[in-house]
Protein backbone atom coordinates (compact mmCIF):
# COMPACT_ATOMS: atom_id res chain seq x y z
CA UNK A 1 0.00 0.00 0.00
CA UNK A 2 1.55 3.52 -1.01
CA UNK A 3 1.83 5.29 2.48
CA UNK A 4 -0.07 8.52 2.64
CA UNK A 5 1.98 12.17 2.56
CA UNK A 6 1.04 14.48 5.61
CA UNK A 7 -0.20 17.74 4.86
CA UNK A 8 1.69 20.84 6.35
CA UNK A 9 -1.35 22.61 6.48
CA UNK A 10 -2.97 22.27 9.77
CA UNK A 11 -6.72 23.00 10.42
CA UNK A 12 -6.41 24.68 13.73
CA UNK A 13 -6.81 28.26 13.61
CA UNK A 14 -3.45 30.17 14.14
CA UNK A 15 -3.07 32.86 16.78
CA UNK A 16 -3.52 35.18 14.42
CA UNK A 17 -6.80 34.30 12.44
CA UNK A 18 -8.04 33.92 16.20
CA UNK A 19 -6.99 37.29 16.82
CA UNK A 20 -9.11 38.47 13.88
CA UNK A 21 -12.29 36.71 14.80
CA UNK A 22 -11.90 38.18 18.62
CA UNK A 23 -11.12 41.75 16.72
CA UNK A 24 -14.11 41.14 13.96
CA UNK A 25 -16.59 40.03 17.40
CA UNK A 26 -15.14 42.97 19.00
CA UNK A 27 -15.80 45.45 16.22
CA UNK A 28 -19.81 43.88 15.72
CA UNK A 29 -20.40 44.64 19.18
CA UNK A 30 -19.65 49.00 18.73
CA UNK A 31 -22.52 48.61 16.55
CA UNK A 32 -25.17 47.14 18.86
CA UNK A 33 -26.09 50.76 20.85
CA UNK A 34 -24.70 51.05 24.04
CA UNK A 35 -22.41 48.05 23.46
CA UNK A 36 -20.00 50.21 21.58
CA UNK A 37 -18.56 50.24 25.44
CA UNK A 38 -17.01 46.51 25.14
CA UNK A 39 -14.99 46.59 22.66
CA UNK A 40 -13.47 50.32 23.39
CA UNK A 41 -12.81 49.32 26.89
CA UNK A 42 -11.79 45.74 26.48
CA UNK A 43 -10.09 45.86 23.08
CA UNK A 44 -7.64 48.71 23.56
CA UNK A 45 -5.04 46.79 21.76
CA UNK A 46 -6.56 45.98 18.60
CA UNK A 47 -7.23 49.29 16.10
CA UNK A 48 -9.82 47.24 13.97
CA UNK A 49 -11.70 47.40 16.97
CA UNK A 50 -11.18 50.58 18.64
CA UNK A 51 -12.12 52.62 15.23
CA UNK A 52 -15.29 50.76 15.04
CA UNK A 53 -15.92 51.37 18.43
CA UNK A 54 -15.30 54.90 17.96
CA UNK A 55 -17.74 54.63 14.94
CA UNK A 56 -20.23 52.79 17.13
CA UNK A 57 -20.33 55.34 19.43
CA UNK A 58 -20.80 58.35 17.07
CA UNK A 59 -23.96 56.28 16.12
CA UNK A 60 -25.17 55.57 19.39
CA UNK A 61 -24.62 59.53 20.75
CA UNK A 62 -26.72 60.45 17.15
CA UNK A 63 -29.41 58.00 18.51
CA UNK A 64 -29.28 59.29 22.15
CA UNK A 65 -29.25 62.73 20.80
CA UNK A 66 -32.22 62.62 18.55
CA UNK A 67 -34.62 60.75 21.08
CA UNK A 68 -33.72 63.49 23.65
CA UNK A 69 -34.66 65.84 20.93
CA UNK A 70 -37.86 64.28 19.86
CA UNK A 71 -39.10 64.01 23.35
CA UNK A 72 -38.55 67.81 23.80
CA UNK A 73 -40.59 68.28 21.03
CA UNK A 74 -43.16 65.85 21.73
CA UNK A 75 -43.70 66.92 25.08
CA UNK A 76 -43.67 70.56 25.14
CA UNK A 77 -44.58 71.38 20.92
CA UNK A 78 -47.24 68.76 21.11
CA UNK A 79 -49.61 71.29 21.37
CA UNK A 80 -49.89 71.91 18.01
CA UNK A 81 -52.46 68.91 17.30
CA UNK A 82 -52.32 66.02 15.58
CA UNK A 83 -51.01 66.59 12.18
CA UNK A 84 -47.72 67.60 13.92
CA UNK A 85 -47.19 64.53 16.40
CA UNK A 86 -47.75 62.53 13.10
CA UNK A 87 -45.13 64.68 11.42
CA UNK A 88 -42.64 63.82 13.98
CA UNK A 89 -43.47 60.21 14.34
CA UNK A 90 -43.09 59.59 10.73
CA UNK A 91 -39.80 61.41 11.10
CA UNK A 92 -38.28 59.61 13.63
CA UNK A 93 -39.60 56.38 11.65
CA UNK A 94 -37.38 57.55 8.82
CA UNK A 95 -34.26 58.35 11.18
CA UNK A 96 -34.51 54.72 13.10
CA UNK A 97 -34.45 53.18 9.47
CA UNK A 98 -31.68 55.59 8.78
CA UNK A 99 -29.65 54.26 12.36
CA UNK A 100 -30.21 51.12 11.44
CA UNK A 101 -29.27 51.11 7.88
CA UNK A 102 -25.86 52.63 9.14
CA UNK A 103 -25.33 49.67 12.31
CA UNK A 104 -26.05 47.35 9.08
CA UNK A 105 -23.59 48.98 6.83
CA UNK A 106 -20.60 49.23 9.89
CA UNK A 107 -21.31 45.40 10.64
CA UNK A 108 -21.01 44.55 6.74
CA UNK A 109 -17.56 46.62 7.00
CA UNK A 110 -16.40 44.47 10.16
CA UNK A 111 -17.24 41.42 8.30
CA UNK A 112 -15.36 42.54 5.04
CA UNK A 113 -12.39 43.72 7.56
CA UNK A 114 -12.55 46.79 6.11
CA UNK A 115 -12.00 50.52 8.29
CA UNK A 116 -13.88 52.63 6.63
CA UNK A 117 -15.95 55.57 8.32
CA UNK A 118 -20.30 55.49 8.27
CA UNK A 119 -21.94 57.66 5.65
CA UNK A 120 -22.78 61.09 6.91
CA UNK A 121 -21.14 60.31 10.10
CA UNK A 122 -18.19 58.56 10.02
CA UNK A 123 -16.76 61.85 10.14
CA UNK A 124 -17.40 63.27 13.56
CA UNK A 125 -14.80 62.42 16.57
CA UNK A 126 -16.71 62.07 19.58
CA UNK A 127 -13.78 60.15 21.10
CA UNK A 128 -10.41 60.40 20.54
Amino acid sequence: MPEEKKSSVSNKPSAKDSDSSNDKLMAVLAYIGILFLIPLLAAKDSDFAQFHAKQGANLFVLEVATAVVVWFITFTVAFGGLAFLGLVSMLVWLLQIGFFVLSIIGIVNVINYKKEPLPIIGGIKIIK
